[in-house]
């Protein structure tokens, strides 16, 4: 992971932060996510699930090791009045 004389401490395709989202209920997350922010990856159980929203990547756990945790996430959407019907109905469901 060197780039000339730097050498880079992120993974590759990772940002410097990364979130991490505990939830009681990860894999209804992780649809709901993949549905209203258009993100891809796959839920997986025992291991956090990786998703990638835009240039983006958040993780999602679920409660087993730790408890659910507050999360705030700021999304920048082409659309917001959109991604808000796509919510709504997606937790209508």
């Amino acid at each position: 992971m060197t780039d000339g004389d730097t050498v880079s401490f992120t993974p590759t395709g990772w940002r410097t932060i990364t979130p991490r989202i505990v939830s009681r209920d990860s894999r209804n997350l992780v649809e709901f996510i993949k549905q209203v922010f258009e993100a891809s990856g796959e839920y997986r159980e025992g291991a956090p699930t990786i998703l990638s929203i835009g240039d983006s990547m958040i993780m999602i756990s679920d409660t087993d090791v730790r408890g659910p945790t507050p999360t705030f996430l700021y999304v920048y959407v082409r659309d917001a009045d959109e991604t808000y019907r796509l919510a709504v109905a997606q937790l209508r469901r």
